[in-house]
C-alpha cells in the first residue's frame, strides 16, 4: 500500500458526467478509486467534487451510473455545488447567503435560474454565451432567499466556487484537523483558485491534455486556454503532468522545476493477458471519439493500401462522435464497407483489446493516452502516430512501432508489417505487457503520494 501522508484529499473537477469529455471523466475518477485502493481516508479516497449546474436527479443519474461501471464505489463521495447550494428549508444554503454581498444582478446580462428541490431559485447565473473567458469574469452570480428575495450577489463564477470549497473544507476539519490536498483537474477551476490563500490547503492540479498549438512542437504557440494559466502556475504547490516528455518541455520553456513534476494516471493492468495466438491476427482495432483530432480518415485512407496487401485485414473502430457520417461516407467512397466499421460505442474496452490483433491510433496529440496504456497492458500490439505526449514515453521500451506523425503511407507499411508476421506479433505483445509496467496504478500513486509529501513539507505557495 502507498504510504499517502496523514491529511484530507479532496478532487475537484468541473464536471463528471458519463461518455462526455472524452478520456478526462475517466481518468479523474480512475486516479479517485487509484487513491482509496492505495488507503487515502481508510480507503474511502478523496471527496470528489463538481461544479456544474445541472439537476439533483441529472446527478444523481451520473452517480448511479458511475457506480454501475466500477469508477464509483461510494455515491455519496461525489459532492456537487448546486446540489448543496439549496437550504432544506428553502432558499440559498447559510454557507452561499454568508458569502453574498449587497447588489443587483446586471440587467445588461440574461439569467440561468438553478432552483432548489421546492422549484424555488436559489441562485442566478449570468449567461455568458460564446465567451471563452466566462469562468473568470466578474458578473454578478445572484444569490436568493425562500421566497425568492434577493439577498446579494458573488463577484463572478470564481467567488461562488471559492466560497463553497471553504464551506466544504471547514467541514472537513470540523471531523478531523489536519491539512487539505486539493488536487484540481481542470483548468478553467486552477486559473480561479490560484489565489485561494488558506494556509492549510495545498492546491496540486492535473495535466490531462497537450498545452501546445499546432504544428504541436516544443516551441509552437501555447493553446489560448492555457497562455494565462501559465502565467499562475507557479502559484500553485505542485503542477501533475502525466509524460516525461512534456514535464522537461515545460521546465525548458517555462521553468519553475520545482512545481512541475512527474504524475502519470494509472492504469490498472488485467488478471490475465490474452496469448497472441487466441487473438483475431487480422483485426485492428481503434478506440476513441470520432472527432478531428483522433485523425480517423488516415487510418482509414491508410487502411485501404492495408487490406490490399492483406485482403482478411478488417478496421474495427470503436467511439462515437460529431465526425461519424462523413467518416462512413469515407469509408464507401474507398470500398471498404465491410473492411472497415464504425462500431459506435463499447462499455467493455477490454474484450476488443484482448481480441485484437493490433492497436492503431492516429491522435494528431494527446495528454498520456490512456486506451495505448490498456492496450499494452493487455498485450495488444500498437502502431501510432508518434505525437505529443504520450506514445515516444509508453512505446520507449517496445509494444508498438511508432510511425512518423502523419505519414499514412508509412502507417500502412508498419501495419502490414504486423498483421502479416506472427512472430513480430509475438515479441511486440511481450514487449507491450512490460512497458505497461511504467504507468501501474502502484507507481503513479507513488509518485502522487510523493507530490503530495513534498508540497505538505513546506509553506503553501499562495500564503
Amino acid at each position: 500500500m502507498t504510504d499517502f501522508p496523514d491529511a484530507w484529499y479532496v478532487s475537484l473537477s468541473s464536471r463528471l458526467i458519463p461518455d462526455l469529455d472524452g478520456g478526462f471523466t475517466i481518468a479523474a475518477l480512475r486516479r479517485a478509486r487509484h487513491m482509496a485502493d492505495a488507503g487515502v481516508d481508510g480507503g474511502r479516497g478523496p471527496v470528489l467534487l463538481t461544479v456544474d449546474p445541472g439537476t439533483h436527479s441529472d446527478h444523481d443519474a451520473h452517480r448511479a451510473e458511475f457506480v454501475r461501471r466500477g469508477l464509483l464505489e461510494d455515491p455519496a463521495r461525489l459532492r456537487n455545488l448546486f446540489d448543496e447550494a439549496a437550504d432544506p428549508h428553502g432558499g440559498a444554503a447559510a454557507w452561499l447567503r454568508d458569502a453574498a454581498h449587497p447588489g443587483e444582478p446586471d440587467p445588461a446580462l440574461a439569467y440561468r435560474p438553478v432552483s432548489g428541490p421546492d422549484g424555488v431559485p436559489v441562485v442566478e447565473l449570468p449567461v455568458l454565451t460564446g465567451d471563452p473567458d466566462w469562468h473568470i469574469s466578474t458578473a454578478p452570480i445572484v444569490v436568493r432567499g425562500r421566497r425568492g428575495d434577493l439577498i446579494g450577489i458573488l463577484d463572478g463564477f470564481g467567488a461562488l466556487y471559492r466560497a463553497w470549497l471553504t464551506h466544504v473544507v471547514t467541514g472537513l476539519r470540523a471531523t478531523a484537523d489536519k491539512p487539505v490536498i486539493v488536487v484540481c483537474e481542470s483548468r478553467q477551476l486552477g486559473e480561479l483558485l490560484a489565489g485561494w490563500d488558506d494556509p492549510d490547503v495545498r492546491l496540486m492540479h492535473a495535466i490531462h491534455t497537450i498545452h501546445l498549438e499546432p504544428p504541436f512542437t516544443p516551441d509552437a504557440p501555447t493553446n489560448p486556454l492555457w497562455t494565462r494559466w501559465f502565467d499562475v502556475a507557479d502559484r500553485f504547490d505542485a503542477v501533475l503532468w502525466p509524460t516525461a516528455r512534456q514535464l522537461a518541455e515545460v521546465r525548458e520553456r517555462f521553468g519553475a522545476e520545482d512545481v512541475h513534476v512527474l504524475a502519470p494516471h494509472g492504469v490498472a493492468p488485467p488478471a490475465s493477458v490474452a496469448a497472441p495466438r487466441t487473438r483475431d491476427a487480422a483485426r485492428v482495432v481503434m478506440l476513441g471519439r470520432l472527432a478531428p483530432g483522433k485523425r480517423v480518415e488516415a487510418a482509414i485512407r491508410a487502411f485501404a493500401r492495408v487490406h490490399a496487401t492483406v485482403p482478411t485485414a478488417r478496421l474495427d473502430v470503436y467511439g462515437q462522435g460529431a465526425e461519424r457520417s462523413q467518416l462512413q461516407e469515407l469509408i464507401d467512397d474507398l470500398g471498404l464497407r465491410g473492411v472497415a466499421t464504425l462500431r459506435g460505442a463499447t462499455l467493455d474496452p477490454g474484450a476488443v483489446l484482448d481480441a485484437a490483433g493490433v492497436y492503431l491510433q492516429t491522435s494528431a496529440f494527446e495528454g498520456q493516452g490512456l486506451a495505448l496504456a490498456e492496450a499494452l497492458g493487455r498485450g495488444c500490439p500498437a502502431v501510432v502516430f508518434d505525437v505529443r505526449y504520450g506514445p515516444r514515453d509508453l512505446l520507449a521500451s517496445g509494444g508498438g512501432i511508432l510511425v512518423p506523425d502523419g505519414d499514412e503511407d508509412a502507417l500502412a507499411d508498419a501495419l502490414v508489417a504486423v498483421l502479416g508476421d506472427e512472430s513480430v506479433r509475438e515479441r511486440l505483445s511481450a514487449e507491450a505487457v512490460a512497458a505497461a509496467e511504467a504507468v501501474t496504478p502502484e507507481r503513479a500513486m507513488a509518485a502522487l503520494a510523493a507530490a503530495a509529501s513534498e508540497v505538505l513539507s513546506r509553506p503553501s505557495r499562495r500564503a
